[in-house]
Formats: structure tokens, sequence, C-alpha cells
């Protein structure tokens, strides 16, 4: 599933095309997708101006200029794709069609459907069912050593479930939790609440470099993921310890083979002696 650096590679991509442009045509082309769509979907987004697009945790937000927000999550396989003009022929997985007055057209193209969109508005959107209770986001002010250290005090969950909690820290799935607990030195199988104190602070700095090394790099291409212009991410060649079971840890005097290991039905990748 695409985490944080893969959705806000997807929004960087969209803002051009998107943003300050009117919505001229909106095409529903199924009842839902991982739930169903409102029943004015349509008629609500069509002939609306986008002012904004952001993302929050995984989802991208389009704002409008009448305070109606689309929430987009692209679940495990979504992809939203661009083309200037009309495209020739639909894809039978193209569940959404966008239109622009600019005549740019953007599919949202999902094969498996665990995506989602709604609708909310700017007020309701905090306490939207999507997004209500969800922690700081990673990259922002909100999270530090001290905050990542106050939401896990009394914690007995291992440390890398912890960092799954998206009411812990906003964003962060597997990958990142892997590659971050490695670079902080964490082993994923510590408990939460003795994280504090430097490092707790040695990990939200690991959080936010992975998290900007793997935006500028386009994200992990792993699967279905795509970038909004079609092309692929490239941040799994800098992986250290994720999907590297067996291989040589990559810190110079330690060489040994990194681990394996399965937390809460996912895997994660680990070296024993960096990681404490």
């Amino acid at each position: 599933m695409p985490e944080l650096p893969e959705v806000e590679t997807v929004c960087r991509g969209l803002a051009p095309f998107l943003e300050g442009r009117r919505l001229v045509h909106v095409e529903q082309r199924r009842p839902d997708l991982r739930w169903p769509f409102p029943a004015d979907f349509t008629q609500r987004l069509t002939g609306q101006r986008i002012i904004a697009l952001r993302r929050r945790a995984k989802y991208i937000l389009a704002e409008l200029e009448d305070g109606t927000v689309l929430i987009v999550h692209l679940g495990m396989s979504g992809r939203l794709l661009i083309t200037q003009g009309r495209p020739a022929e639909l894809e039978k997985h193209d569940h959404v069609v966008l239109a622009t007055e600019e005549d740019v057209w953007i599919r949202f193209n999902d094969a498996r459907r665990f995506g989602a969109m709604d609708l909310a508005t700017l007020e309701t959107l905090d306490g939207h069912r999507m997004l209500a209770g969800l922690g700081p986001e990673p990259l922002s002010n909100a999270f530090s050593g001290p905050i990542l250290a106050a939401s896990l005090a009394g914690k007995r969950t291992p440390i890398k479930a912890a960092l799954l909690d998206q009411r812990v820290v906003a964003g962060i799935g597997n990958i990142y939790a892997c590659e971050a607990l490695y670079r902080a030195g964490i082993s994923p199988r510590r408990l939460a609440a003795s994280v504090q104190g430097i490092r707790a602070e040695r990990l939200a700095l690991a959080v936010k470099q992975v998290l900007a090394e793997a935006i500028a790099a386009g994200g992990s291409t792993l699967r279905d993921y795509r970038q909004a212009d079609g092309e692929l991410g490239y941040f799994q060649h800098s992986f250290q310890v994720y999907d590297r079971e067996g291989l040589a840890c990559v810190t110079p005097e330690c060489g040994r083979p990194l681990l394996r290991l399965v937390q809460s039905g996912r895997s994660t990748f680990y070296c024993a002696r960096c990681q404490r």
C-alpha cells in the first residue's frame, strides 16, 4: 500500500494540473470502491474549482471553492493517471474520471478497489471517519522527539507496531518504519514505552530523514505503485534493511546478515547487532 512519500509524490504531481482548475466533467463508473460513493458525488464536484490540493497522512485532499473537500485514498493499487485530452478508450478499472476546463483528464484506476473517495466540508474534515484521530504529520514541526516520547509513554507494544499506529504519527507504513528504526539503531522488538529521551530524538529524526529522501526519490515502487505521471519511484534502490533478509548489513563495521520477523502479520527487517 502506498505510504506517505508515495502519496505526497502523487499529490505534488497532480497539483499543477488541478489547483486553480475547474472540473467540467465528473464521471462515476461504478457505485462503490472500498465503500459506496456519496449519493450526490458527481453533482457536488461538477463545475467546482479546486483551490488547493494537499496531503494528510496517506490521503489526498482537494479543497473546492464552495468549501467541499474531496478525500482520496489510493488503497492497495489505486492510481491517478493524467492525460491531455480525453483518453481514446477508458480502461476496465478506470472507476472515476475527472476533466478540467483545460481538457486535462484525470482517471482514478484501481484494479483491487481497496481505494476510496468521499466528500466532506472544511468544517467537518477533521472529524471525518477516515481522518479522525490521526497523529501529527511527521514532516511538520508538530512531530519531534519529545512529542513522540509522550505518545509512546505507557505503550506496551513493540516500537515497530507503535510507529504503524496512525494515532501516534500519521502516514508511516511498514517500509519506512523498518528503515527509520534501522537508522535510529532501535530494535523493532523494543517496548514502545522505553523509547524516550535520546532514543525518541534519534527515531523522530530518522523518520523525517527517511521520508524526505523517499519523497525526493519519487517514492518506492512495489507492486502497483506509480507516480501521477506514470513513472516509477526509485527509493527502493536505497533500502538499507527492507526486503533484504539474508543480505549483509550496510554498516561497514557490522556486515551481519539481516533478519526478518513477522509482527502483527507484517514482515519486519532489521539488524540484530546494530539495532538495540
